[in-house]
């Protein structure tokens, strides 16, 4: 039972936490979805800030501060675009799960706030990707490298993928 993790419908961009997790493109310089409506509400600063990262690979993560964000620290991350799941797409996703929490950790982070990563424009599909991420989350947490992490929250836009997710851990038999 893991009650450190937390399914809510939101805005990732008015959450207070120690950092949120930005869905990004590889540039890391802004695009549309999540990783817009991030670098808009954090500013200008946000762009620039990302700018000298030489841009990120799928699966890896780096970090920024969150300048105008409520949150103190950006993670960006970049999810796999979907090509059918024969291309190393569900490894890739989890390890955008595994290298944001490990970042947070590394950096003396303890909430975290997630989206769900890959499920916009990289069209992953939302159930797939819901038990690649939430069992990632789990394990994270359930290890010695999480134990610092008070508190992961999944922020899902819609209803639906709130609904998609609390399937998923039944099906996973993981319990909060």
């Amino acid at each position: 039972m893991n009650s450190r993790l937390v399914l809510e419908i939101g805005d990732l961009t008015q959450y207070s936490v120690d950092a949120i997790v930005n869905a990004a493109h590889e540039s890391l310089l802004g695009g549309g979805g999540v990783d817009g409506a991030i670098h808009t509400a954090a500013g200008p600063e946000l762009l620039e800030a990302c700018r000298p990262l030489g841009g990120c690979q799928p699966g890896e993560a780096k970090i920024t501060d969150g300048f105008r964000l409520p949150a103190r620290k950006v993670i960006h991350t970049v999810g796999p675009r979907w090509r059918g799941g024969g291309s190393g797409e569900d490894e890739i996703l989890a390890s955008c799960y595994r290298r944001s929490l490990a970042l947070a950790c590394a950096h003396q982070l303890t909430t975290v706030a997630f989206p769900a990563i890959g499920t916009g424009v990289f069209r992953f599909p939302p159930d797939r990707a819901a038990k690649i991420s939430l069992r990632a989350v789990v394990d994270f947490l359930d290890s010695e490298a999480g134990e610092a992490l008070k508190r992961v929250t999944m922020v899902y836009f819609r209803a639906e993928t709130v609904t998609v997710a609390e399937q998923a851990l039944a099906e996973l038999e993981i319990q909060r």
